[in-house]
């Protein structure tokens, strides 16, 4: 369970990846073996798990899964808040020590990262293949993408013929910086190229856990309220950029667009901000502008940095040639 929300972010699969599960049965023995993680849902209640050689194992949660489901809806029952703060602030500096990794090891490949947060609704995956196809032949594009179930986002995404992992976080309400850590070790995105990280609806949890991305992308669609960044001020106040998506709706809602980006801008002051409508291409280019600025900022820094090395390699071989 994740102490800083509640969630159950334990229940986190990696597509593709193999992991050693552990059952504990009803005698008390345990026993674990590797898989690739395909489960379901057995009648009355319990679970199937397929293992390795196709066959499958059954098994009830019963009372622990009962109970733990219960200690998580308590909030841990018997933990002092003083106890829960700690143990709060333990998870995120574990998480913020694997988000830096992760941004030494995007920056050292030239890439650009972007994680993207909104409520549910609000037209992520159709911008994300909207954007992968008009920038199919300028820049290459790799997407992790971030839901409780299902692979079906990410299966939009691969159909653009763009490289994506879904992640599946079960019980969980966000993405974590170890959870992208498992991704990009699957996916493997190319050198100098732009990461699109689409994380779950949830405008509350995203906010508090970095990924190791350069931003955040707050979308925030017209058939909300343009009051939302008021309402949750945490994730606009963590965004860099605001797009204000489905702006066609425009004509049949009561939506606000300055007065949604004045809100986002008392939260945020100096937040950039997009009109955008992937359905009829208004502020694409805008938007499409910003991304390859951001990729060309990071293959330059990249640049930079190499050739640094280069330079200080020179200068102890030259040190070295000379004696000292």
């Amino acid at each position: 369970m994740c102490v800083t929300c509640g969630c159950g972010s334990d229940q986190t699969h990696v597509e593709g990846e193999s992991h050693v599960h552990e059952h504990t049965h009803a005698d008390g023995t345990t026993h674990a073996h590797p898989h690739a993680h395909a489960h379901e849902h057995a009648p009355g209640g319990g679970h199937r798990h397929q293992h390795a050689d196709g066959s499958w194992h059954s098994h009830d949660h019963g009372e622990a899964a009962a109970s733990g489901a219960a200690l998580g809806a308590a909030h841990a029952p018997g933990v002092t808040p003083k106890r829960m703060v700690q143990i709060e602030q333990d998870i995120l500096a574990k998480n913020d020590a694997i988000a830096a990794a992760n941004r030494q090891r995007l920056a050292d490949r030239g890439i650009f990262a972007l994680n993207l947060v909104s409520s549910p609704g609000s037209g992520k995956t159709t911008l994300l293949v909207k954007t992968i196809q008009a920038l199919q032949g300028r820049l290459k594009v790799a997407v992790i993408e971030g839901d409780q179930q299902t692979t079906l986002d990410a299966d939009r995404i691969r159909a653009t013929g763009a490289p994506a992992v879904q992640v599946n976080t079960g019980k969980g309400c966000h993405l974590d910086a170890d959870m992208v850590r498992r991704a990009l070790d699957r996916l493997d995105p190319a050198e100098g190229s732009l990461l699109l990280v689409e994380n779950v609806g949830n405008l509350v949890c995203p906010a508090a856990f970095d990924l190791g991305e350069a931003h955040k992308v707050v979308i925030l669609s017209v058939t909300e309220g343009e009051d939302k960044p008021l309402k949750y001020p945490d994730m606009f106040h963590a965004a860099d950029l605001l797009i204000v998506n489905k702006t066609d709706l425009l004509p049949y809602v009561d939506f606000d667009v300055d007065a949604a980006i004045g809100h986002a801008r008392r939260v945020r002051p100096g937040i950039e901000a997009l009109r955008v409508s992937a359905t009829t291409g208004e502020g694409m280019d805008a938007w499409l502008a910003w991304l390859e600025r951001g990729a060309a900022a990071a293959g330059a820094a990249r640049e930079g940095n190499v050739e640094a090395l280069r330079r200080r390699v020179a200068e102890l071989e030259a040190r070295l040639g000379a004696g000292d």
